[in-house]
């Protein structure tokens, strides 16, 4: 983490980590955000990188899905995934992430993010979900929803049960790994 500093401006804490692969990308809300429930989690995921989801670049839904927390072995899928597009970038690129205390720049990410940046140049690229498995293999989507839903329930839980909005990805090993947790609004 480095920290930046100016005279006319606040701190602004700025992530820089390797880009870790991902198949899918994924936002978990660990209170479902469009009903409230507090028992129950919503996840977004898409293939690729999660700027897909969380930039407002890329026109379509998400694969978006509920799980209860009292039966995180059976998702339920509440939108199946219309984006055309994903975003990728290659192996080697570093990722520069801001904080969420700054205020919004023109032209970047909404929520008090200045958005990510990375050293490589991203790029869309066509997806076909109709024959991705996470919609043709029932049961491979189920194994991977959960393992997500899973992983927001342990945070969220580590954390003292504050509800969180956590980012993260799904390598092409079907690893999960999380890329960011701050508190939800």
């Amino acid at each position: 983490m480095v920290m930046l500093t100016c005279s006319v401006c606040s701190p602004l804490a700025v992530l820089v980590q390797q880009v870790v692969q991902p198949k899918y990308a994924f936002v978990i809300h660990t209170v479902n955000p469009i009903s409230g429930d507090e028992s129950e989690i919503y996840i977004e995921l898409v293939a690729g990188l999660g700027e897909a989801i969380v930039s407002g670049t890329v026109p379509g839904s998400a694969l978006a899905f509920t799980a209860r927390k009292d039966d995180l072995d059976n998702p339920q899928i509440v939108l199946y995934p219309s984006k055309s597009k994903g975003m990728f970038v290659r192996d080697d690129s570093l990722i520069f992430r801001s904080d969420s205390n700054g205020e919004d720049l023109e032209g970047y990410a909404g929520a008090g993010l200045y958005d990510s940046v990375t050293t490589a140049v991203m790029t869309e690229e066509v997806v076909d979900y109709s024959s991705d498995r996470i919609v043709a293999d029932a049961e491979y989507a189920r194994e991977i929803m959960s393992k997500v839903a899973h992983v927001g329930a342990a945070i969220e839980a580590a954390l003292g049960g504050a509800p969180q909005d956590i980012e993260g990805i799904v390598d092409a090993s079907d690893n999960v790994t999380v890329v960011q947790t701050r508190p939800q609004m």
